[in-house]
């Protein structure tokens, strides 16, 4: 028998999926006591380089209120040509190409180890993907020399079928007409006044692709040797547009609209934006595409204006915020998340990529991204490789050569008749689609059972939560197991349709009986993550303090249910071993830049919230607690407590925080580094030592997506904070006389250490009271 980690580990590699209870407590009342809700983790396009190419429909079953999908969980009659869905029992006959199927020649579908699956759908028009670009040129001549360059580039990384239209604005807004020779010609738009998806379509003169005229005969065609729809002149093939599309972008200038002294340029974002979205609209509805937003500073007139254009006034802070200070916050939230919910529906993502010293609003704009599974990457300069190397990543293939970037899919779950859906938290909207398997109880984006997502790569991760509806009386049959089904249908980027499907099966345990079993099956990592979101889902909405008394009821509680102890004596208190990591977790939680907003931006603080939103459980549990690695002479590198006691004079340390890779030089070796040892010979030793983690930090940078800050510091450098802000603070100003000798660095802080966090802990969890 396999131990719980490796049944976990198995079922993330096959499935994509985590869950945080993974024998699931068998009534209603028995999960609410459980603390942490029965949810998993799910990546609908785990990378499986082992699933066989599929090329024909899925098997459905016939009942109209159901419609699962033929899987290796139901039950097959060979001789009958029969099968019984296991989530409504419903007995379906085999269409008659599975005439041929017996124990010994089954198809794929009924393979055990094939629980996930993928079908291409051979009968579906191939559409090629869209790349809508809106450039900001309101940046000074470097910066759009650099971006220009970036853009250049990217042309020649995009499938040469695919569509492309271009965008640019700064006080007015041109829409750039393609495949005009010898002169270049663009409609101009006022950057003050907003415009329906309509107007835009009557200024543009064009129409929805299904009413226009035949074209003739020489037609483009797709892959799949269809023809494409008639290209408008705003949006053409690549291969068709790219040459007088590099000469277009090469010869963009800075905006001419003079800027007094003492002002910020006039720049009209929300209605570029909001054209970008009414194109797209009328043009190419329901297919596959994005905008790529690319903004140096922040909107200052028109509709989703964010700050003015007087200098003197800064652009609102989270001070303003709490204050009720942000003068145009709320309009522009409006404006963007009305756009947002457009692009999403038609199944069209919007990546905003912001380069500036200064915040651009992506507060503001961040349901664009967040809605519509878009990318969202902050950086200082267009010039610097964090964008560059960020950028060209967006375009990343895998090992057959194609995009590993999937668009305009749905996700939907079926449940079997004791479980019910409460909701998604991840990059998705809701579809509002109602069934039998859809709970009352909301976590997150509920009352659905599918969700929309226009873009998303292997590893985007949803957040999905159930609920357990079966009544404390009503017994589950002795070796039932419970069911989900999960059905992901989107467009793949060669164009073809793709059904992914993922079934699950998890064993019941009564909790009042056999509560050990369940809690042997809990997993502390899924467990954190998902509370992580549930937390940040909620503070988007709450106030920042709630939100920490929410987490520390909820770990007192789980404490409660899951420790061993005597009444009233903390010393008893122990935890199981795969329970003992979450509290830690749920230290360095309260401590992120996720809950506490002090010394980030408004805009920071959305970053980080969208990137914990959508990675996978690995990613996010590097964001939640960063990874911390010892250099010494003593030994190979080794991961070490993220503690201060780890800060040591003769090591240098390496941390991946996610957003940012930090190396960093105790005293010793900071001060040998100043007298330049390693450029000795006979001190190749040091130069090796030196060199090891900027290795291991080049690795990391190299796959990291976006591309991590980059940061060299030493003990006393004004960077080090990165590194304090992060370490457990267990030595501080306050008892830093209290071990006698050397023992790591202190922090001058009074925030609490996790040693005293968790002696609070195990007094709260204890008391009877």
């Amino acid at each position: 028998m396999t131990t719980y980690e490796e049944f976990i580990q198995q079922n993330e590699d096959r499935d994509g999926v985590r869950f945080t209870w993974n024998v699931w407590p068998s009534s209603r009342l028995e999960a609410t006591r459980l603390v942490v809700p029965l949810g998993c983790l799910y990546q609908p396009l785990k990378e499986r380089p082992d699933l066989p190419p599929i090329q024909y429909d899925p098997v459905l079953c016939t009942r109209n209120t159901c419609r699962a999908i033929l899987n290796p969980l139901c039950q097959v009659d060979y001789r009958a040509k029969l099968w019984v869905c296991n989530f409504c029992f419903q007995r379906n006959p085999f269409p008659p190409q599975y005439s041929g199927i017996s124990e010994q020649q089954q198809p794929a579908e009924l393979i055990p180890m094939f629980s996930t699956i993928e079908y291409t759908i051979t009968r579906a028009q191939c559409l090629p993907p869209i790349f809508l670009l809106v450039v900001d040129t309101c940046v000074d001549d470097e910066e759009l020399g650099a971006l220009k360059d970036s853009l250049q580039m990217s042309l020649s990384l995009l499938p040469p079928n695919a569509l492309i239209g271009l965008i640019t604005f700064g006080k007015m807004v041109q829409v750039h007409e393609l495949g005009c020779e010898g002169c270049s010609k663009s409609y101009v738009f006022r950057g003050t006044k907003d415009l329906s998806a309509k107007q835009i379509q009557d200024m543009l003169g064009i129409g929805r692709f299904a009413n226009a005229p035949q074209q003739p005969p020489q037609q483009p065609r797709g892959p799949s040797g269809q023809p494409l729809p008639p290209a408008n002149r705003f949006l053409q093939p690549v291969h068709k547009c790219d040459v007088s599309l590099t000469d277009m972008l090469g010869e963009l200038q800075r905006d001419p609209w003079p800027v007094p002294q003492g002002k910020r340029s006039l720049r009209s974002t929300g209605v570029a934006l909001s054209v970008a979205v009414g194109l797209l609209e009328c043009t190419y509805p329901n297919t596959g595409g994005r905008i790529m937003l690319f903004v140096g500073g922040p909107c200052s007139q028109g509709p989703g204006q964010v700050v003015n254009d007087d200098l003197r006034q800064p652009i609102r802070s989270h001070h303003d915020i709490q204050k009720d200070n942000a003068k145009y916050m709320k309009k522009a939230i409006k404006h963007y998340e009305g756009l947002a919910g457009r692009a999403a529906i038609n199944g069209h993502a919007i990546d905003i990529y912001s380069c500036a010293l200064d915040q651009t609003g992506l507060l503001e704009m961040k349901q664009c991204c967040n809605s519509t599974g878009g990318h969202m990457v902050m950086g200082d300069s267009f010039n610097s490789s964090l964008f560059k190397q960020t950028f060209q990543r967006v375009f990343a293939k895998d090992q057959k050569g194609e995009f590993k970037m999937a668009f305009n899919g749905t996700l939907e779950i079926k449940t079997s008749r004791e479980l019910k859906v409460s909701g998604a938290i991840g990059p998705c909207v809701s579809l509002n689609m109602k069934s039998p398997s859809v709970s009352d109880t909301e976590i997150g984006l509920g009352g659905t059972c599918q969700w929309k997502f226009c873009t998303f790569n292997p590893n985007t991760a949803v957040a999905l939560f159930y609920e357990v509806v079966n009544q404390h009386a009503a017994p589950i049959p002795q070796g039932g197991r419970g069911c989900i089904q999960m059905i992901t249908q989107y467009q793949h980027s060669s164009g073809q349709r793709r059904i992914r499907v993922t079934t699950i099966a998890r064993n019941w345990a009564d909790a009042t009986a056999n509560l050990h079993h369940i809690s042997a099956g809990f997993d502390q990592e899924a467990a954190a993550v998902l509370m992580a979101r549930m937390v940040v889902f909620r503070a988007e909405t709450d106030d920042g303090p709630d939100m920490l008394r929410w987490i520390d009821r909820m770990l007192i509680r789980l404490c409660q249910k899951f420790g061993e102890y005597a009444k009233d004596d903390p010393n008893s208190f122990r935890l199981s071993e795969n329970f003992t990591l979450y509290p830690q977790f749920m230290f360095h939680l309260r401590r992120s830049h996720f809950l506490q907003v002090f010394n980030n931006s408004p805009d920071e603080t959305t970053f980080y919230r969208h990137m914990l939103m959508r990675e996978d459980l690995t990613q996010s549990l590097i964001m939640i607690q960063p990874i911390l690695y010892s250099y010494s002479f003593n030994g190979p590198p080794e991961p070490v407590l993220l503690d201060t006691s780890s800060i040591q004079p003769d090591r240098i340390l390496l941390m991946d925080t996610f957003f940012q890779i930090l190396i960093f030089h105790g005293e010793t070796i900071a001060q040998w580094r100043a007298q330049r040892y390693q450029d000795m010979p006979e001190y190749e030793n040091f130069r090796q030592l030196l060199q090891a983690p900027v290795d291991d930090a080049q690795e990391i940078l190299q796959t990291r997506f976006p591309m991590p800050r980059y940061i060299d510091t030493e003990q006393g450098g004004s960077q080090a904070r990165f590194l304090l802000s992060k370490v457990n603070p267990s030595q501080t100003h306050n008892n830093m006389y209290a071990y006698g000798g050397e023992s790591g660095a202190p922090v001058l802080t009074d925030d609490v250490s996790l040693q005293l966090f968790m002696e609070h802990l195990k007094k709260l969890a204890v008391s009877s009271s």
